[in-house]
C-alpha cells in the first residue's frame, strides 16, 4: 500500500500537463512529503466546470464497516471500484489526478531486524512529473478525535496489480499511473466505461527505483 510519495515540480507545468485552467492551491513548494491525512495538490474538475488545482487532504472516507471508533482516519489507495462503497465517486465530477515524482512502498527484505525501511520508485533515474488517477469529495467528519468533527475535502488514488518492479517489494498492488496528457484527459473527461480501462500496470520499462527524495534546503 502506497502511504508516502514525493511531488517535486511546480504549479505551472502541473496546469500545463492537465490543462487547468485555475490554481486555488497556493501550493509553490519545492519538494513536498505527502503523508496520510497531510494536505496535498490534486487537480479536479470543480463545481463551477474549471479545472483547478487545490489543496486536499489524502484520505476517502471509510467503508462504515470498517470505522473503529469516532475518528476515520481515511483510505489512501482505491482497489475495488466495483464496491457500492466506491462506485458513487466514479464520475467526472469526482475524478482528480495527483501530481507526484516518485512513491514509496515499505521494503521487508531490507529491514535486517530493524524499521522497515521504504523503497522509491520514479520514472526514470531523473524522476519526472506524472499523475495518480484519483477521486475526490467533500466530507464532514472527525479525523482526529481531539479536533471533534470538521469539514474536509478528501482525495485517493486507484491501484491495480503491481508490474514486474514493484512486485517483488509490494506483491498486492501499485498505484494506477497516468504519463501522457491524453491519459489525464482520459480520467477526467472520459465515461466511465472507457476510463476504467487505464486501472492498469504501468509497463516495467518505465518505472526503476530510485533513492529517496532530496530535502529542500
Amino acid at each position: 500500500m502506497c502511504n508516502l510519495y514525493n511531488v517535486r515540480s511546480n504549479r505551472e507545468a502541473i496546469l500545463d500537463l492537465t490543462r487547468g485552467m485555475v490554481d486555488r492551491s497556493g501550493w509553490n513548494e519545492p519538494s513536498l512529503q505527502v503523508y496520510p491525512n497531510y494536505r496535498a495538490p490534486v487537480v479536479r474538475n470543480a463545481p463551477d466546470g474549471a479545472r483547478e488545482l487545490a489543496m486536499l487532504n489524502w484520505g476517502m472516507p471509510t467503508p462504515p464497516q470498517f470505522v473503529k471508533g469516532k475518528a476515520d482516519r481515511g483510505v489512501t489507495n482505491i482497489r475495488n471500484v466495483n464496491s457500492p462503497h466506491w462506485r458513487r465517486w466514479l464520475g467526472i465530477e469526482s475524478r482528480c489526478v495527483v501530481p507526484f515524482t516518485s512513491f514509496a512502498e515499505p521494503d521487508p527484505a531490507r529491514a535486517n531486524g530493524g524499521p522497515i525501511p521504504n523503497s522509491w520508485f520514479a520514472l526514470g533515474e531523473e524522476p519526472r512529473l506524472a499523475f495518480f488517477a484519483g477521486m475526490w469529495t467533500p466530507w464532514r467528519g472527525v479525523r482526529r478525535v481531539r479536533d471533534g468533527e470538521q469539514d474536509f475535502e478528501l482525495f485517493a488514488f486507484l491501484t491495480c496489480q503491481p508490474n514486474g518492479i514493484v512486485a517483488p517489494i509490494h506483491p498486492k498492488a501499485m498505484p494506477v499511473i497516468l504519463t501522457e496528457p491524453e491519459e489525464v484527459e482520459t480520467w477526467m473527461a472520459a465515461p466511465w466505461e472507457i476510463a476504467r480501462e487505464l486501472q492498469r500496470p504501468l509497463p516495467d520499462d518505465m518505472l526503476v527505483i530510485v533513492p529517496p527524495p532530496e530535502r529542500p534546503e
